[in-house]
């Protein structure tokens, strides 16, 4: 939500800030986490999409007020991290996905986005401390293999992005600036019902 970094992130026209999301991942009777963290601060409102319904036109109301002017910019950082033994080359592929996840939500990459991912895996820590003279070795899930990583990336990504939107609430700051929250009722209507919330 907002705290930190979060603070002032704005995505859709509505209070965004910091999301994580995770999946467990089984593979070969082994079960893998992949989480990812985001600071969400992106995104055209008309586009807005959540579990692939284009929410943007429903949700004109509230608007966003900016009594400030300011360049039109945005940006998305994430990070994705896994306990899944993979090699740097396989830790990139990953990376590559969470852009992927962000499309989901409506996110299109404008002109003006300034977005970094990065993933790392915290497998294979006896290999980074190999001796010196010795062979090293370590493990990694073979590239045949990695598809369900990739779509482990991509749905933590776009629930991050959610999820940083609905730990929010309507903000207020200087000069009458004023940055609502996705509205939740509108949410549950929309959607609790089928999940049975």
């Amino acid at each position: 939500g907002s705290v930190g970094g979060g603070t002032g992130m704005i995505a859709f026209g509505f209070k965004a800030g910091s999301g994580t999301a995770s999946r467990i991942v089984e593979w070969h009777g082994r079960r893998y986490t992949v989480g990812a963290f985001v600071q969400a601060n992106f995104g055209k409102r008309s586009n807005f999409t959540i579990r692939g319904l284009r929410a943007g036109p429903d949700l004109v109301e509230p608007a966003i007020r900016e009594s400030t002017p300011h360049a039109e910019k945005g940006s998305i950082i994430g990070v994705v991290a896994t306990d899944a033994p993979l090699l740097p080359h396989q830790m990139k592929r990953l990376a590559r996905r969470a852009p992927l996840g962000v499309a989901m939500t409506g996110g299109f990459g404008y002109h003006s986005s300034g977005d970094i991912f990065l993933a790392f895996s915290t497998a294979n820590r006896e290999a980074a401390l190999a001796p010196s003279g010795r062979i090293a070795s370590a493990d990694f899930i073979p590239d045949t293999d990695i598809d369900p990583f990739f779509d482990a990336v991509i749905e933590c990504v776009e629930e991050a992005i959610l999820n940083a939107l609905v730990a929010n609430d309507d903000m207020t700051g200087r000069d009458g600036n004023f940055v609502p929250a996705l509205p939740k009722a509108w949410l549950k209507g929309k959607f609790g019902a089928s999940q049975g919330k």
